[in-house]
């Protein structure tokens, strides 16, 4: 790189840093060009910042961490994250901000201004970046393009990802398995794999991690720190990705396109888990329910709900499953193994499904939609239930009773009632339930968590039954009538 040279933008020959007035024509403002690009600029210090996209060039430091910033208000707005500082405040609702730009998006979700609407869905936007953003999803445009191999992109994140792979030069060798690496730190990391070392301990509680990305994630569940705040509504965040996936629920985008049926998905995860019912054909079909099946091993353990068997035997205490899954969920509540950790708030799970839908708790995402009307959900049984407002159909008949059901779920849920079948198991206690409704609230007899809050009042509560009749006491709704006296009262 050639050292820093300022120029006119009249097409001057190159001049000496410090351009004198003297040289310049009368009334004519002086200007500055880069010579990478030829962007021009008013002031020598902008060229200078300007500069160091180039030259990669980042002198401000971090004395905490170490981390490194081409210019100095970004290491100011830095460091606040370690000091807590958060110096801009909303005079509405007195929430404080680490930066000015926060607080100002965080404004507009007083006044509900959302001056950027979609031409094609009508969905309004309050920043113009994320209508942007949003608009690709609809065009499928791809601005960003790799010069190595051609393949779009259509984020400026996604595509500085992707140039990665494409280094040249990967002097680290792994000596067991052979694999290159060009980053030292990524080598390191990958040989501990192998190792099976984990090498970074939390000086809290002593656990420890292979990577140091992850020690400090965990870091800041003691801290409480949240330095990754969403531009849109203010929400802030402790990890990265969890920001990540919150914002799309602000943006719609959906990176994640399934190849079979084209349906697109905002997590990995829920595209992995989508294309699971994609691929293969049933071969195996209930002759009770009729329901169908692409393998041996599914069929055989749905057939269980009929005939209720329990092959599965608990050895410290007895107790029988249909499916050797829940053996292995209730063999955790002997152990009191909880390896699925929440980065977001620590909280510890036996199995990873209930971890996902945890998590979901902390980013806001909802990606079960229904494609009448658009509404979404976090969770597949509530979109299910939600369906049959549209249809209105009976279509599922209980073989035994003849019971009819709007929803398959609601089916497979009364079915075990003729067959005593309880297979949502509480991982502390080992209480079972017939459904996972009924489980997911008494789990929050262990966790205290009360996820109903009266908006009115402020008072939380275990389950919505009680919230419902909690809220009458403000509306004074009495939607009972005695069949005695005819006396309205709020609770039956």
């Amino acid at each position: 790189m050639q050292p820093l040279e300022w120029k006119k933008a009249a097409g001057a020959e190159a001049e000496p840093s410090a351009v004198h007035p003297h040289s310049l024509e009368p009334g004519e403002k002086r200007q500055y060009v880069c010579d990478v690009c030829h962007k021009q600029f008013k002031q020598s210090s902008e060229l200078v910042r300007h500069r160091r996209t180039h030259t990669g060039e980042r002198p401000f430091v971090c004395d905490t961490c170490g981390k490194e910033f081409a210019q100095k208000a970004n290491l100011t707005k830095h460091v606040r994250t370690h000091t807590g500082e958060k110096p801009f405040v909303c005079d509405i609702c007195g929430r404080e901000f680490t930066q000015k730009e926060s607080l100002k998006r965080h404004l507009k979700t007083h006044t509900g201004e959302r001056p950027y609407v979609c031409d094609t869905c009508g969905k309004e936007f309050a920043e113009k970046q994320n209508l942007t953003t949003h608009v690709r999803t609809h065009t499928g445009e791809k601005h960003f393009a790799c010069d190595t191999c051609g393949r779009e992109f259509s984020r400026k994140a996604h595509l500085e990802k992707h140039l990665k792979t494409h280094t040249v030069e990967r002097p680290c060798v792994c000596d067991i398995c052979g694999k290159c690496f060009a980053d030292g730190g990524n080598f390191k990391r990958h040989v501990a794999i192998h190792n099976g070392g984990r090498r970074y301990p939390c000086s809290v509680c002593g656990k420890t991690f292979k990577q140091k990305c992850h020690l400090m994630d965990h870091y800041r569940i003691h801290t409480g720190e949240k330095p990754f705040v969403c531009d849109t509504c203010g929400k802030e965040f402790n990890v990265k990705g969890n920001l990540t996936t919150h914002a799309r629920t602000h943006t719609g985008e959906k990176p994640f396109a399934c190849d079979i049926c084209g349906r697109k998905f905002r997590q990995k995860i829920d595209i992995e888990r989508h294309l699971r019912t994609q691929r293969g054909k049933s071969k195996y079909v209930c002759d009770v329910c009729h329901k169908q099946f692409k393998k041996k091993s599914d069929f055989e353990r749905h057939y269980r709900i009929h005939t209720g068997e329990k092959p599965f035997a608990c050895d410290t205490c007895g107790r029988n499953f249909s499916r050797k899954g829940d053996l292995e969920k209730h063999l955790k509540t002997h152990t009191g193994e909880r390896p699925y950790v929440c980065d977001t708030c620590g909280k510890e799970f036996t199995v990873i499904s209930n971890l996902t839908r945890h998590a979901r708790t902390h980013t806001g995402e909802k990606p079960f939609a229904c494609d009448t009307c658009g509404r979404e959900f976090s969770r597949k049984e509530n979109l299910e239930r939600h369906f049959s407002t549209h249809t209105g159909k009976r279509q599922y008949v209980c073989d035994v009773c003849h019971k009819q059901f709007t929803q398959k779920s609601s089916l497979v849920n009364h079915c075990r009632i003729h067959t005593a079948e309880k297979p949502f198991v509480c991982d502390t206690c080992g209480k079972d339930f017939v459904n996972i409704e009924c489980l997911n609230t008494h789990m929050r007899t262990h966790t205290g968590e009360k996820p109903f809050v009266c908006d009115t009042c402020g008072k939380e509560f275990v389950n919505i039954k009680n919230f419902n009749k909690h809220m009458r006491t403000h509306t004074s709704e009495k939607p009972y009538v005695c069949e005695i006296c005819r006396r309205r009262v709020f609770f039956y």
